[in-house]
């Protein structure tokens, strides 16, 4: 990967938008890229956190796990996601576990190198503060959506947030390739993989969606918004 498109990874970044060009250039120059085949571990939760990462290709899962084990996915994240900010603030341990989903490449961008930008360029604190609210945000919504929707509303929710449907006209299908299996559709929703099969199907039975292979074809999203409690989409 090129120097210029590290630097335009880092720039399309929501974390660090709006920085100064020469602040970006200064991250690139202590970006260290990173491969992660398909399954592969990025970090566990609990472990020390010392770098941010961003997305430059592939896709990574980002989960919570309970003692006995049962797992709960908290997003999916692609290019130029970055993630991993959480520790950069508080020196804290990992809040949560990263894997690859499929084979992914990833810059790696060191606590140290991002306090000394930070240190220099007090404007690059609003990106990062920004990044974490929005972390917080989304997972109060997923807490709210856990105790108010129930799991047809909550996997009709997810789907609409997959495909990024916000402003689709209510008739216009969204193909999700998602490299996902229902097992994780199933960990993002907080139900079984059995439950979320028979949800997708009952939905193509309805004409909501329809089903081929891992793609979920999204043939009413306003439908799909009503159902999950989203009438200011429909």
């Amino acid at each position: 990967m090129g120097r210029d498109e590290t630097v335009r990874l880092i720039s399309g970044t929501p974390l660090f938008a709006g920085l100064d060009p020469s602040v970006i250039e200064l991250l690139a120059e202590g970006a260290v890229r990173r491969s992660f085949p398909k399954g592969q571990m990025i970090f566990r939760e609990g472990d020390v956190g010392e770098s941010l990462y961003v997305v430059a290709e592939g896709l990574v899962k980002v989960s919570v796990s309970s003692a006995d084990g049962a797992e709960l996915a908290l997003t999916t994240l692609r290019p130029p996601d970055a993630f991993g900010e959480l520790p950069l603030i508080d020196g804290g341990p990992r809040s949560a576990s990263a894997v690859a989903v499929v084979d992914t490449t990833l810059l790696a961008l060191d606590r140290r190198t991002l306090l000394e930008v930070i240190g220099h360029r007090p404007e690059g604190l609003d990106g990062l503060l920004r990044s974490v609210g929005g972390v917080l945000r989304r997972l109060t919504e997923q807490a709210g959506d856990l105790v108010f929707l129930d799991l047809h509303g909550r996997v009709a929710k997810l789907l609409l947030r997959l495909a990024d449907a916000d402003g689709r006209r209510p008739d216009e299908p969204v193909t999700l390739d998602l490299n996902l299996t229902q097992t994780d559709l199933a960990e993002m929703v907080g139900g079984s993989r059995q439950s979320v099969n028979a949800i997708l199907h009952s939905f193509e039975r309805r004409g909501l969606v329809r089903l081929h292979g891992r793609e979920i074809i999204i043939v009413s999203s306003g439908d799909l918004a009503r159902r999950a409690g989203l009438s200011d989409q429909a």
